[in-house]
């Protein structure tokens, strides 16, 4: 905003503080002055914008929890009973070395029953007595990281071909969740790319609902803006008060569906009720998710509001 200020005037490199405050008055004149007009235009875009702020809620959250579960993305390698000692180091240091390949943790057998009884709780504690010791049915492994989530199965198709070359063969199975880890990465794209085509989609949208507005505001005063250019008006002095009026309407349309928005994403992270951790999954924090939607929306709101008006003026008022 600051940028056209200044360059807006042919020759002038600022703008006097009276004459944009002529404008702001007038633009903001204009606003009130509509009437259902304006009720009318702010009704719509705030509505679209609504539209607009659940889908990017929503396709922020899924690219969170997403990477949130790419980030446990792992690979685990569980061996054969009774691999000796030595092979079990000789085979940690060939995985270590792979490219790929971020850190590599041994877990024995007594290990995961631990873990396993863990992640049962209490309720499933009683399905695990009695599997101690020789009874132990788990194999030993190796939970490996990767560098970068994408290339897990390339990195697990290595640590299968290690098994090539020894006898006995150390590695029972390799598993890291195929299908399922590629399916994931399928889904996040295509929320990406459908998120991105709706933002656009809307946008437009309320580039179009303001242009129509203020088009109905310019032919309503038609007769006042060629006063203004008989008495010497220049283009730039008309056009003003429309662009200032195209980004308050664009900035209080987008205003309110971010207030709801967020006050009502607020609730749903402070809902007793809601226990999403059961199901593995962790919404984004508010304080990480405010910022980026009210930017979001006033941005988008305030700009299409500005570009709007400059299309009305440009197209229909012929200035």
């Amino acid at each position: 905003m600051a940028l056209l200020l200044v360059t807006s005037y042919g020759g002038n490199t600022a703008m006097k503080i009276s004459t944009f405050s002529r404008h702001l008055r007038e633009g903001t004149r204009n606003v009130v002055r509509n009437g259902w007009m304006t009720f009318a235009s702010i009704s719509s875009i705030a509505i679209s914008l609504f539209i607009l702020g659940i889908f990017v809620l929503i396709t922020l959250n899924v690219n969170d929890i997403a990477s949130q579960i790419e980030d446990q993305v792992e690979i685990n390698v569980y061996l054969e009973v009774n691999t000796p000692q030595n092979q079990i180091t000789e085979l940690q240091t060939q995985i270590q070395g792979l490219q790929g390949v971020k850190t590599i943790k041994f877990v024995s057998k007594e290990e995961g029953l631990v873990y396993l009884r863990q992640k049962l709780g209490e309720s499933g504690k009683a399905l695990l007595d009695g599997f101690e010791g020789e009874n132990n049915p788990l194999n030993d492994a190796f939970t490996v990281e990767v560098d970068d989530p994408r290339n897990v199965a390339v990195v697990a198709d290595q640590i299968s071909a290690l098994n090539a070359d020894k006898d006995p063969k150390p590695i029972y199975k390799v598993n890291y969740g195929k299908g399922t880890v590629e399916a994931l990465f399928k889904v996040t794209q295509i929320v990406r790319w459908v998120g991105f085509g709706i933002v656009i989609l809307l946008s437009f949208t309320a580039v179009f609902l303001i242009a129509n507005t203020i088009k109905i505001t310019i032919l309503a005063r038609r007769k006042e803006i060629s006063i203004m250019k008989m008495v010497g008006a220049t283009n730039s002095f008309i056009r003003w008060p429309f662009f200032i009026e195209g980004a308050l309407l664009g900035f209080v349309g987008s205003l309110i569906p971010a207030v709801v928005i967020l006050g009502g994403y607020w609730k749903l992270l402070n809902l007793s009720s809601l226990n999403l951790n059961l199901l593995m999954i962790e919404l984004t924090p508010f304080g990480k998710i405010a910022p980026t939607m009210i930017a979001l929306l006033l941005g988008i709101g305030i700009v299409i509001g500005v570009w709007g008006s400059l299309i009305s003026v440009r197209k229909f008022l012929r200035v």
